[in-house]
C-alpha cells in the first residue's frame, strides 16, 4: 500500500479530536443538557436506577453514607472549574503535557485501528473516550509506583515514557520487539517503567498487583518518604465480576496493602451492559462485599472523563495508600469504540447512544475547551502537534 493511501486513511482522526474543525462542529455544549444525560445515563445504565449525583467535594466514603456514592468532579461538561482554588494546582506546562499525551494516544488508536483494518497487524484494541482518565491517574502517581494494566491504558506507559516507536514494535511484533512478535498487539509491559507486562486473561493482574502491594509494605518502612511505592492497578467493571477480583480484594483488606484499585466503569465488558452485569450502586457495591465493613472511608466515584477529578482522586488515593489502606476509584466513563478490532458493537448498542456520548462529553475536546479558555492552546497549535505527530507516526511505519 502506497504511503499515500495511508495517510488519506489515518486523517479520519479528527472525527473524534476537531483535528483542524471548530470544536463547535464536533460537540453541542450546552452544560445542562450534557449533565442531565450522563445523570440520566449513569442513574439508570450503571447504577441499578440509584439516583446520582454530582459533587465538588473530593471524600472517601463507606456505603452508609448515602444511598448512591456522588460522582466527584472538578470542570463543568464546558471545561469550567466548579471551584477556582483547584485550578491553581495545575500550570501551563503540566496540563499542556497531558492534553498532548491525550491527542497523542488518540492518534495512535486510530492509526493502529487503520493498519489491522488493511492487515499490517492481527489485532488492536482503542481507548476512545477513556484518555482523561488514563492521563489523570498516570500524572498523579509518581514513578516509581508500580503499575498492572488491563489492556485498556496505553496512556498511562505513554505518560510514563514509553514511545511510540515502541508501541508501534509491540504491535507490529517485529525485531525490535523485546518480545519478538510472541505476545499479542497491546500486550505492553516495561520494567523500567514499572509498567508489568499486560496478560491475556481477564483480572489476573489483581491478586498480583496485591502481591506486589505487600512486599511494599513490608519494604516501605525501611524507606523514606520520597521512596516509599504504591501500586495502581487497573481493571474494568467486567473483570469486577471475575473471582479473582474477589479474592484480590479480600488479600489487600486483610493484609492492609498499599493499593489502589482503578476500575474504569465504562458501560460495557465487551457486548454486555453494565446493567447486566450487577444490581444496586456499581462497582461500588461489588467491593464492598470483600472489606467495606473493615476498611472504612476508602472508596471514590470521579467523573472519568473530567481530567482534573481523576487528577486529584488519585493523588488523593495514593496518600492513603501509603498509610496501608487499600483504596477503590470508581472512574465513570464510556466505551465510545469497539471492544477491539474483533468486535462490531453495533450488534448491542445503538449508534444513537455513541452519538450522544460524543457531542456531550468528549473527555479531549471538553480538555480543550479548559485549555483554550486560559489562553494555553489554540487551533493553530493543535494543527502543528498533530501534524508533527503523524509525521513521528509515518516514519516508524515506513523506516
Amino acid at each position: 500500500m502506497s504511503r499515500i493511501l495511508f495517510c488519506r486513511s489515518v486523517s479520519r482522526v479528527g472525527t473524534f479530536i476537531g483535528k483542524q474543525t471548530s470544536i463547535n462542529s464536533t460537540c453541542r455544549f450546552s452544560n445542562v443538557e450534557a449533565d442531565t444525560f450522563k445523570l440520566q445515563e449513569f442513574t439508570g445504565k450503571y447504577l441499578g436506577n440509584k439516583k446520582v449525583m454530582f459533587t465538588e467535594r473530593l471524600e472517601f466514603k463507606t456505603p452508609k453514607d448515602c444511598d448512591a456514592m456522588p460522582i466527584y468532579r472538578c470542570v463543568d461538561s464546558n471545561g469550567n472549574f466548579l471551584d477556582e482554588n483547584e485550578e491553581s494546582k495545575f500550570t501551563k506546562e503540566f496540563a499542556q503535557k497531558i492534553y498532548m499525551e491525550m491527542t497523542k494516544l488518540n492518534t495512535m488508536d486510530k492509526i493502529l485501528y487503520e493498519s489491522q483494518r488493511q492487515g499490517r497487524i492481527s489485532f488492536y484494541m482503542t481507548s476512545y473516550g477513556e484518555e482523561a482518565s488514563h492521563l489523570g491517574s498516570a500524572a498523579a502517581l509518581e514513578q516509581r509506583d508500580l503499575i498492572y494494566g488491563q489492556y485498556r491504558e496505553t496512556g498511562v506507559l505513554l505518560w510514563r515514557g514509553f514511545s511510540l516507536d515502541q508501541c508501534m514494535n509491540q504491535c507490529y511484533g517485529n525485531k525490535l520487539d523485546p518480545g519478538k512478535g510472541k505476545q499479542m498487539p497491546v500486550h505492553y509491559g516495561d520494567a523500567e517503567l514499572n509498567f508489568v507486562t499486560i496478560s491475556s486473561p481477564l483480572t489476573t493482574q489483581l491478586p498480583q498487583a496485591v502481591g506486589s502491594a505487600y512486599s511494599f509494605k513490608l519494604s516501605n518502612p525501611t524507606k523514606s518518604s520520597d521512596q516509599q511505592r504504591v501500586v495502581c492497578v487497573y481493571f474494568g467493571e467486567g473483570a469486577a465480576s471475575e473471582g479473582d477480583a474477589h479474592a484480590a480484594f479480600n488479600f489487600a483488606a486483610t493484609l492492609k496493602c498499599p493499593v489502589i484499585f482503578f476500575c474504569r466503569n465504562n458501560g460495557y465488558a465487551i457486548s454486555t451492559p453494565t446493567s447486566e452485569q450487577y444490581s444496586g450502586d456499581g462497582q461500588i457495591l461489588i467491593f464492598k462485599f470483600e472489606f467495606f465493613c473493615s476498611i472504612q472511608n476508602c472508596r471514590q466515584r470521579v467523573d472519568g472523563n473530567d481530567v482534573f477529578a481523576v487528577y486529584n482522586a488519585t493523588k488523593a488515593a495514593r496518600e492513603l495508600a501509603l498509610t496501608n489502606c487499600p483504596v477503590l476509584i470508581e472512574a465513570m466513563t464510556y466505551r465510545l469504540g469497539h471492544h477491539s478490532t474483533s468486535d462490531d458493537s453495533s450488534a448491542y448498542r445503538s449508534a444513537d447512544e455513541v452519538k450522544e456520548w460524543t457531542e456531550l462529553d468528549l473527555p479531549i475536546l471538553r480538555y480543550r475547551r479548559f485549555l483554550e479558555s486560559k489562553g494555553w492552546w489554540n487551533m493553530e497549535m493543535d494543527k502543528q502537534w498533530l501534524s508533527k505527530v503523524f509525521f513521528v507516526f509515518n516514519f516508524y511505519i515506513y523506516k
